[in-house]
């Protein structure tokens, strides 16, 4: 597979890091590869955001997080304050201790798929070997692409082999999205790659 053809429509320090993920997490083949990235470019805005921004409105948080924040005088109460949203939110959950615990912060989405909970970051750190729970920076400055590749190989990679079509590029996007978010970016992105790739 000729990577080299991805220079100019993906960064070069990303590119770099490509051959090391392909064969650890199975995402070998030029179908697999254009999925991949396409999820990865769309959901860290072309490879440049490597940490989750919880930084919302009252508004945005009774939009996005009802759940969580089901009235507006909780909205208000936590508002523009990333640290203790991301606390409440991904609270007693996903391995993550109680609010209080401060694990939802701790380990809040990094990645260029936005690994998130302390299971996941240790389940990722027993792959890598790298202790990303004691460090859990390291997911959004050391392993970026190593992240998303590790959640994608174990999540998403074999919905990859069902080919190059929208409906497939859709199926992937639920698995990593859980919705069809930006999914019109996402297929450019896909239809990009795949041609740079096969």
């Amino acid at each position: 597979m000729d990577l080299s053809r991805l220079k100019g429509h993906v960064p070069d320090s990303v590119i770099a890091q490509i051959p090391g993920v392909m064969d650890k997490f199975g995402i070998n083949t030029p179908l697999r590869l254009a999925h991949f990235l396409a999820q990865c470019g769309h959901e860290s805005g072309g490879f440049k955001l490597t940490q989750e921004n919880l930084n919302y409105s009252a508004k945005g948080l009774m939009g996005i997080f009802k759940k969580y924040f089901p009235t507006q005088a909780l909205a208000d109460a936590y508002a523009r304050q990333p640290q203790k949203i991301a606390n409440r939110v991904y609270a007693s959950r996903m391995g993550n201790g109680a609010e209080a615990s401060g694990e939802g912060f701790k380990f809040r989405g990094r990645g260029f798929i936005q690994l998130t909970g302390k299971a996941n970051y240790t389940a990722f750190t027993a792959s890598i070997g790298e202790d990303c729970v004691a460090n859990p920076d390291l997911v959004a400055t050391k392993y970026p692409l190593a992240s998303a590749a590790w959640f994608f190989s174990k999540n998403c990679v074999k919905k990859c082999d069902a080919g190059a079509t929208d409906a497939v590029v859709t199926s992937v996007t639920k698995c990593v999205n859980g919705g069809t978010i930006g999914l019109a970016d996402r297929i450019k992105h896909f239809k990009e790659y795949h041609g740079l790739l096969v």
